[in-house]
């Protein structure tokens, strides 16, 4: 990799501009350039992915690395692009949610061998601070800067409550750039007014240049949305198993199967390029293009040789119709087989409750042996295989 390398595919913007930071990567200092990730949720998912490969990059690169841990500011919740206050964490949530982040990093980034990335908690500084250390960081931000952001303005328009918590969360992410005495932080591009408070702060407490990075979001290009989002489910997560992984990538949209492939796989630039041109023109089918695609984050997060594995299996499975080789049996009390298929679909753990079932039903997501089923009080048999969702696998055992 060249020195200056990095690629641009997955950025949208740099600060203070695309010339000064190419200028500064291709220099001879070794910046401390920062990720910082929230333990809202126990999982990374691809999501997360864009900024910890472009972490990668900047370490092959030689610069020195910190993947921050938000383990205090998780306890507030980040406002960004929430359209209601997110539920405060409880310490003990958060210690449970980052006890695997680790390990899920470092399917990308290295935390041994050369130049390994360091790991840092916020909690170090925050916990501490002084409520006059506190109005000392305001003083240097006005309410008219808070309020103009979007998702403030949306929750105005629609009279929903904004808490002054979350005013502070900014504040509390730009000061970790100056704990942390950094030359560079990157994140997502809806982190842009955070990272940039952290931009305020170095030029005031460090009386220095910091660069920032923001990273492309993985949204469906259609509508905006996020692809991977917590809170509408649909996660692809880091430490999903190999096939499950493969499953959820096939079951995407086929309109988000090439801004996924750009920002979360290794592909390169022209073979995302073909596939585009080659699926518009009809001369390459969109599920063959997904297959690629399937593969090709299968191999990145796990291995090739898993990828091939679970591509075998899922055409096996969803493309030739067959069943899986592996099936969970699960045995049940006789009831559960008198009493309908709502009452299996709860009892065998594929749904949470008698609503969600018949949702499931009405849905047309619970076949036998390929056949939808559509009444929910038909009775199961002992040995029958129930299909739920796309995935979902079960084999009737009576007790």
């Amino acid at each position: 990799m060249k020195k200056e390398a990095i690629s641009w595919r997955l950025i949208e913007n740099a600060y203070p501009s695309r010339e000064a930071v190419e200028k500064v990567l291709a220099g001879s200092k070794k910046l401390k350039i920062y990720l910082g990730v929230d333990p809202t949720g126990p999982h990374l998912h691809l999501g997360h992915a864009t900024n910890l490969l472009l972490l990668r990059q900047l370490q092959d690169l030689g610069h020195k690395i910190i993947f921050l841990i938000g383990d205090f500011t998780g306890r507030i919740g980040d406002p960004t692009d929430k359209l209601a206050a997110r539920q405060p964490l409880t310490e003990k949530q958060i210690k449970e949610n980052f006890k695997t982040f680790k390990n899920q990093a470092s399917k990308i980034i290295r935390f041994s061998g050369k130049n390994p990335a360091a790991v840092a908690f916020n909690s170090k500084w925050h916990r501490n601070m002084t409520f006059g250390k506190l109005i000392e960081l305001a003083h240097h931000f006005t309410v008219q800067q808070m309020i103009e952001r979007d998702m403030f303005q949306k929750r105005l328009k629609e009279e929903k409550p904004i808490g002054l918590h979350e005013f502070l969360y900014p504040l509390m992410q730009g000061y970790d750039s100056v704990a942390l005495d950094v030359d560079m932080e990157i994140g997502g591009n809806d982190q842009t007014f955070n990272m940039l408070a952290g931009r305020t702060l170095v030029k005031i407490y460090r009386n220095r240049e910091k660069f920032v990075l923001t990273t492309k979001l993985l949204v469906d290009p259609e509508t905006g949305k996020k692809i991977m989002n917590k809170s509408e489910g649909g996660l692809i997560n880091l430490d999903d198993e190999p096939g499950n992984m493969f499953g959820k990538v096939m079951a995407l949209d086929d309109g988000v199967m090439f801004t996924l492939a750009a920002l979360s796989t290794l592909i390169p630039d022209i073979e995302i390029t073909k596939m585009r041109s080659e699926t518009e023109k009809g001369t390459l089918n969109p599920k063959d293009a997904k297959l690629k695609i399937a593969h090709a984050v299968v191999s990145l997060y796990h291995s090739p040789a898993e990828a091939g594995k679970a591509q075998e299996q899922w055409i096996k499975t969803f493309s030739k119709r067959e069943l899986p080789d592996e099936i969970e049996i699960k045995t049940v009390s006789p009831d559960a087989f008198s009493n309908g298929t709502t009452t299996m679909l709860v009892a065998i753990g594929a749904a949470k409750s008698n609503s969600e079932a018949r949702r499931l039903i009405d849905q047309g997501a619970v076949k036998v042996d390929g056949r939808t089923v559509s009444d929910p009080n038909e009775k199961r048999k002992d040995g029958e295989v129930l299909k739920v969702g796309k995935h979902r696998f079960f084999k009737l055992r009576k007790k």
